[in-house]
This record gives C-alpha cells, sequence and structure tokens, in this order.
C-alpha cells in the first residue's frame, strides 16, 4: 500500500452533513501534523454557511443530506480510480439519512464495496496498539454463537493473515479470543471453542500463525503488549469493548479488501451536538494518522 509521493494524499469524506462530520473534518484540516505528513483532499462541504445554503438543518435526518454524503464517497472512489488519491479516510454517515435518499447500502462498508466491486470487505480495528479483526459483525449474539465454525475461523484467519502482510507485518502471529467464559473449561462452560484448533491447523498448512483459543479476559491485554500482532474477536462486542476501553477515540475502523485503504472514526453522526462547534476531531485526525502510515509503508 505505499505510495511513491513525496506526502500520501488520503481523501477525507466528511460523511452526513447534518452530522459533526463538517466540524470535524475542518478542524483536521487545521492539525499541523495533518498537513505535515500528507496532502488532505476533501470529499463534501465543511462551511456552516455553505451547508446552511443547501438547505441541510444541522442534526437533522434528511435524504437531502443521505444523498450528499453518498455522492461524496461517490467522488472519492472516482478520484481513487483517476489517481488523485492513495486512500480515503471517513467521517460518520447516517443510516436513517441514507434510508430516506433511497440508497440500497446501510453503511460505508456496504456503500464501498459496491462501488468498486469488492467482495465482503474486512474489518480492522486499530487500538493503539491493539489490531482487532471480527469473525461476526451485525449479527445477534445467538446468531454470532451458531457463526463460530471450524470452516468459518480458518477463513477468516486466512484473510486476516494476508491483510496483516499486505499492511507491512511479516509473518503476523493472530491470536483467536475464546467465546465462553475460560473457553468453556473442556466442555464445562460451552463447547463452541471445540472447533477452533482444527481451523488453525487448517490455517497453518497455508502458511498462517495462529494460536487460541485463549480466554477473552486476557487475549486482547496480551495483543496490547506485543504477544500477537492481531486477535480474531468472535463476535461483535467482544472487540468492540475491547478496543474502546483501551482508549475510545483513537479506536480507528480499517476497512481491508478494497482497492484502496479506507480508514474511518468509529464514532457516529452525534447529532445532538451537531452545528455546536464542541465535536472533538481526535477520532477524525488519528484516522487520517492510520491511513498515512500504512501508505507509508509503516506496518510496525
Amino acid at each position: 500500500m505505499k505510495t511513491s509521493r513525496p506526502k500520501p494524499r488520503i481523501g477525507i469524506t466528511v460523511g452526513d452533513p447534518a452530522g459533526i462530520g463538517p466540524e470535524i473534518v475542518a478542524k483536521t484540516l487545521k492539525d499541523p501534523e495533518i498537513i505535515a505528513i500528507c496532502e488532505p483532499v476533501v470529499f463534501g462541504h465543511t462551511d456552516p454557511a455553505e451547508l446552511a445554503s443547501m438547505g441541510i438543518v444541522p442534526g437533522t435526518v434528511s435524504a437531502r443530506g443521505g444523498q450528499r454524503a453518498f455522492d461524496a464517497i461517490q467522488e472519492a472512489v472516482d478520484a481513487f480510480h483517476a489517481g488523485r488519491i492513495d486512500a480515503l479516510a471517513t467521517a460518520p454517515l447516517n443510516k436513517e439519512s441514507l434510508r430516506a435518499a433511497g440508497i440500497p447500502f446501510i453503511g460505508h462498508t456496504e456503500i464501498l464495496a459496491g462501488l468498486t466491486s469488492s467482495e465482503d470487505p474486512l474489518t480492522l480495528f486499530e487500538t493503539l496498539n491493539l489490531r482487532t479483526f471480527f469473525l461476526s459483525r451485525h449479527v445477534s449474539l445467538r446468531e454470532a454463537c451458531d457463526l463460530v465454525t471450524e470452516d468459518r475461523v480458518y477463513r477468516y484467519l486466512v484473510r486476516s493473515s494476508r491483510a496483516l502482510t499486505q499492511l507491512g507485518i511479516a509473518q503476523p502471529l493472530i491470536a483467536v479470543a475464546g467465546l465462553n467464559p475460560h473457553c468453556g473449561e473442556h466442555g464445562l462452560f460451552g463447547s463452541e471453542e471445540a472447533c477452533i484448533p482444527a481451523a488453525i491447523e487448517r490455517a497453518a498448512r497455508e502458511g498462517v500463525r495462529a494460536v487460541g483459543p485463549i480466554g477473552a479476559d486476557s487475549v486482547f491485554h496480551q495483543a496490547k503488549i506485543g504477544r500477537f500482532d492481531a486477535v480474531l474477536s468472535l463476535y461483535h462486542d467482544q472487540g468492540h469493548i475491547a478496543c474502546k476501553t483501551l482508549d475510545f477515540e483513537r479506536t480507528i475502523s480499517l476497512t481491508l479488501g478494497l482497492p484502496f485503504l479506507r480508514t474511518s472514526v468509529d464514532h457516529g453522526t452525534a447529532f445532538d451536538i451537531a452545528g455546536k462547534g464542541i465535536a472533538s476531531a481526535v477520532s477524525m485526525i488519528e484516522a487520517v494518522k492510520v491511513a498515512v502510515k500504512y501508505c507509508n509503508g509503516a506496518g510496525v
């Protein structure tokens, strides 16, 4: 993912214009470190007066806001294909506004997959020294338990290992989190983990280095201190809680498996404070920094 430019060009979309996206993007563009490390290319509008003239009301769900947010993403994808940006950092969308606009996608990952004809992009969270992949995302906890199968764990280990290698991490070691307390204590508290060793063995035949299952109450800490390059979380909240407790504002979502790297804040549009000038830009700034890091080939 390394770019040949002196400074990578990072596309930045403002997200839903009625949310805090325009504000945090504007603040990001004023950060001296951001200007020093990259060339930001903004898609969407950040000026409040300009947004008002378009009929955008802060904190309000609207088809107009959803459409403008989608259009900005489309423009960014087109810019990548034209060679004008190297990676993309995104401010948050509002699902209700997208629905009001008739956009046939529920969020960024789905939009980008559709616009780039990418199949099943992979989500990676990076929080300080902790990297986390997810075996499942937006499904019920009951369904997430059913998705812990040998074949699925095997496939995600292979995909996660390849993704880490593409990010510049040589011979990554992945730990698989346990599902039940103490990984089930040999069946006393559940047996879902029984499939994991076989999945790890299958992945090893393809050169994947993985260990587990390791109790979820300790595996994220072990990864944070450097014993593992990443953790495969077995369900949505398991990994989200670990990352966001470590550092909420610096939990950055990376979407892999697209033609380009996409990073994102991991918070919502915050309609309750939109337009008030009090939103923190820390997460947006960090999202741009992470995009720059991997464009520069700094995998570790």
